[in-house]
């Protein structure tokens, strides 16, 4: 437990303290060839930021979110030494203290009162086959959390559903977000199936794209048209709405659509470490 522990500390610090290289490229492109002078006047200050962040070690974003974590266990792993739940809170509530990161997280949604170590965590767990442990914390700002949508859809709306869903979500954000942004979609499932799988989607590296064709196409589609929206970094107009548009898809019941959009600002903070 202590090593899991020590492992979630140093990723809550290092996630909020460096952005990720896939993420830190695109948003490099995009300041190159984006046109819009007050558009690439705001991604020159994203990326100075970003050194900033990095040479002074402070954090990225003032909002440094609440900590999600996806665990895939082997199946052959046998954790001793307590509670796994307890152990990764730990890891969070030392993290967010030794980091000097802002404290979130209130620890009931109606009376509000923050709870001074940013736990709980939000903590998704998967079984796979194997004997490791695969670890990703990914903090969550809410600046875009809260421009985000589930729309449960009819299977006669199509793809054409799902592509007027996405477009109308991140119109709907606008400059609230944070633009440029990533976009996670989730596909099928239940109503909490396709929002995990959109919060897990802001996960997948951006250069990479889905093996399914049509995702894949969705997927490129999704960025063009979101990029055409001229909502522009800072919401002050340009090309660069989107850094990318991730889609992950899941079987899903005869009468159902459901399609789930997480939106996250340029900082889209992950960390993936193996143990």
């Amino acid at each position: 437990m202590d090593e899991i522990t020590k492992n979630i500390k140093e990723m809550c610090i290092d996630a909020n303290l460096r952005l990720s290289e896939d993420v830190k490229d695109e948003l490099y492109k995009a300041a190159d060839v984006e046109e819009n002078p007050l558009g690439k006047q705001i991604l020159g200050q994203l990326k100075e930021n970003l050194d900033i962040a990095e040479e002074e070690s402070i954090p990225i974003c003032q909002d440094t979110g609440m900590a999600v974590v996806f665990l895939k266990i082997g199946q052959d792993v046998h954790i001793e030494g307590g509670s796994l739940e307890a152990a990764v809170n730990e890891g969070i509530r030392q993290g967010y203290a030794e980091g000097y990161l802002r404290k979130s997280v209130v620890r009931d949604p109606i009376d509000r009162v923050n709870t001074k170590d940013n736990t709980p965590g939000v903590i998704h767990y998967e079984i796979v086959p194997g004997e490791q442990i695969e670890i990703t914390v990914a903090p969550k700002g809410f600046g875009s959390e809260n421009m985000s949508r589930i729309v449960m859809l009819k299977p006669a709306d199509g793809i054409e559903g799902v592509k007027e869903v996405i477009l109308d979500t991140v119109k709907m954000a606008g400059p609230n977000a944070c633009p440029p942004v990533v976009v996670g979609v989730g596909i099928g499932g239940t109503f909490e199936k396709c929002a995990i799988l959109a919060k897990k989607a802001l996960t997948r590296e951006l250069s990479s794209h889905n093996e399914i064709p049509y995702v894949k196409e969705l997927e490129e589609e999704m960025l063009e048209k979101i990029n055409e929206l001229d909502i522009g970094p800072a919401g002050l107009g340009g090309r660069t709405t989107a850094l990318g548009v991730n889609v992950e898809v899941y079987p899903t019941h005869i009468a159902g659509l459901p399609v789930a959009v997480n939106i996250c600002c340029h900082v889209n903070r992950h960390v993936t470490r193996i143990l």
